[in-house]
């Protein structure tokens, strides 16, 4: 039975686009049933529906500092398009214990490093700066604690002398679009097996 997936952005989506493409190249267990941003302008919400995939958006931004609030209205709109699998794809928002707990165990995320090494923000750069030869990306499990839950799937690339954070990035991007969309397909069919890709 194929699996509904939906996918969590905050701006271009290129991760989400990747899924998408992949979901909807012909054999695939999986079909993306809605994109939602919590960014009324992200970027990727045309570039969603230009595939044909339902968006919505739930902006963070009425609701202050009430998460739980921001995350009700979220798994409201995420329960009426009745998801098997959410992908965080580039969603910006640090997730409470009450919505990792409602979505626990059918929930992803791609994140910008080599988990455990360097979880939130400014990864590329933390990784030149402690004068790392390798990183990359990891997908994992979302859990209540930051980037912690089970590693899938991690794409490693080499870092390299002269390397900027901007540099670093775009060389571990297309590793990020190979990789997500292969976790997915592994995910969906009950594999929990790491997947390595250099």
């Amino acid at each position: 039975m194929t699996k509904r997936v939906a996918i969590l952005i905050s701006g271009g989506g290129s991760n989400m686009v990747s899924l998408v493409q992949d979901m909807q190249s012909g054999d695939h267990p999986c079909e993306p049933v809605l994109v939602v941003s919590n960014v009324p302008d992200a970027g990727g919400l045309a570039k969603a529906e230009g595939m044909g995939v339902a968006t919505a958006v739930v902006d963070h931004k009425p609701f202050g500092k009430d998460r739980a609030a921001f995350e009700a209205e979220l798994t409201r709109v995420l329960e009426e398009a009745k998801p098997d699998i959410i992908c965080c794809a580039g969603f910006m928002r640090i997730l409470t214990e009450g919505f990792t707990g409602r979505w626990g165990g059918m929930m992803l995320n791609i994140h910008p490093s080599l988990l455990p090494k360097y979880k939130g923000l400014h990864t590329h750069q933390r990784a030149i700066e402690a004068g790392d030869a390798e990183h990359g990306c990891s997908v994992h499990e979302v859990t209540a604690e930051l980037d912690g839950g089970p590693i899938l799937g991690q794409a490693i690339v080499p870092v390299l002398d002269g390397d900027t954070s901007d540099v670093l990035a775009a060389r571990v991007l297309p590793m990020e679009h190979k990789l997500y969309p292969a976790v997915l397909r592994n995910y969906a069919a009950g594999d929990r097996s790491m997947i390595v890709l250099r």
